[in-house]
């Protein structure tokens, strides 16, 4: 299992994703506004791995609270802090509600009884989506047959969550099966999240990869070299539309023209089915020096107009199938994700 987040003596502990695949260093946050800044600049990322680092905030903000102070009042400005990280991914918004509705059952308690159940509940979402993923892997496993050259985008692997992946998940449940695969990772500009963190995380699996510029992918295909393509998700509406990392929309479109399968993994926590569709999907748009220079060295000229939105919107009639942790969805999606929204049938 990859360390990408945990608790250690009231502090949260992240590795930093900047600096990898050449240096594994660990940030140590021990404020409410280091965790928010770790979201910001992409210290952490990953839609999942991204709601348990809120949720650990969370605790961060009450354990600073002194008595007399209005504990209620400032996890509110916590919450709200921390949802202007990154607007695009639902998990985010999904464990700020969760971590909600422990202090409003809790406005009674004593301070540290109200610090101990946020952070109780905190580790159980790290916890809950570990294993989370590991259905994810479970049900999705079987789209892939043995000998198949897997595409993905981004990385939706452990890193992206508190452990496991969601589309890595379902290649590594895979390769841990004895299915001999191969997976073309693309490098997804601007961040290059799959050169620097999908290759790293691959590589320590034993898993084959090749890498590839994200112009690589249609001729790839075109050729007979990919059999499928698998990518997660950040936000998820009620008829399939799925928004991932920018580039996936393009890819979506290669594979639909070359008649090949393209899938999305994502636990129950990404899908917003408050959304009608993909049209309501936040898009965060992201630093133009990220476009401006790979690797801390300017590739343009400084002045140069960029665009850098950090997502793009799959619609659902481009996706083969969703896997979550409940199954596989098929189109049409309005009807097949319906079974999975839980809104008003809990207690």
């Amino acid at each position: 299992m990859l360390p990408t987040i945990a608790w250690k003596d009231d502090r949260v502990v992240i590795i930093d994703q900047r600096r990898l695949p050449l240096e594994e260093v660990y940030v140590e946050c021990r404020r409410l506004e280091e965790v928010a800044e770790a979201i910001e600049k992409m210290v952490i990322r990953g839609a999942p791995a991204i709601g348990v680092a809120a949720a650990f905030g969370l605790v961060l903000s009450v354990s600073s609270v002194k008595p007399g102070e209005d504990a209620g009042r400032r996890f509110e400005e916590a919450a709200e802090r921390l949802a202007r990280t990154r607007p695009t991914a639902r998990n985010l918004f999904w464990a700020l509600e969760r971590m909600r509705k422990v202090v409003a059952e809790a406005k009674a308690f004593p301070l540290d009884a109200l610090k101990e159940r946020l952070l109780k509940e905190a580790l159980a979402m790290e916890k809950e989506d570990i294993e989370t993923n590991r259905l994810i892997g479970r049900n999705g496993k079987e789209l892939i047959k043995d000998g198949d050259s897997v595409l993905t985008h981004c990385n939706a692997g452990g890193l992206a969550t508190a452990g496991y992946g969601t589309a890595i998940g379902i290649i590594r449940a895979a390769h841990e099966e004895g299915k001999k695969i191969h997976v073309f990772v693309d490098e997804t500009r601007p961040f290059l999240q799959g050169s620097r963190l999908t290759a790293w995380e691959l590589d320590r699996l034993g898993i084959p990869l090749t890498l590839i510029t994200d112009s690589t992918a249609g001729w790839l295909m075109k050729k007979g070299e990919i059999n499928l393509t698998i990518t997660g998700a950040d936000r998820i509406a009620r008829n399939g539309d799925a928004a991932n990392k920018i580039g996936t929309y393009s890819i979506a479109l290669l594979a639909r023209h070359h008649r090949l399968p393209f899938y999305v993994a994502a636990p129950l926590s990404t899908f917003d089915f408050s959304l009608e569709s993909g049209d309501g999907i936040p898009i965060e748009e992201r630093p133009a020096e990220e476009v401006r220079q790979a690797g801390g060295c300017p590739i343009t000229l400084p002045h140069i107009k960029v665009r850098n939105p950090a997502f793009d919107v799959v619609p659902g009639r481009l996706i083969t199938a969703i896997i979550s942790e409940r199954g596989i969805a098929r189109p049409p999606y309005r009807r097949s994700l319906a079974a999975w929204d839980d809104r008003g049938k809990r207690p």
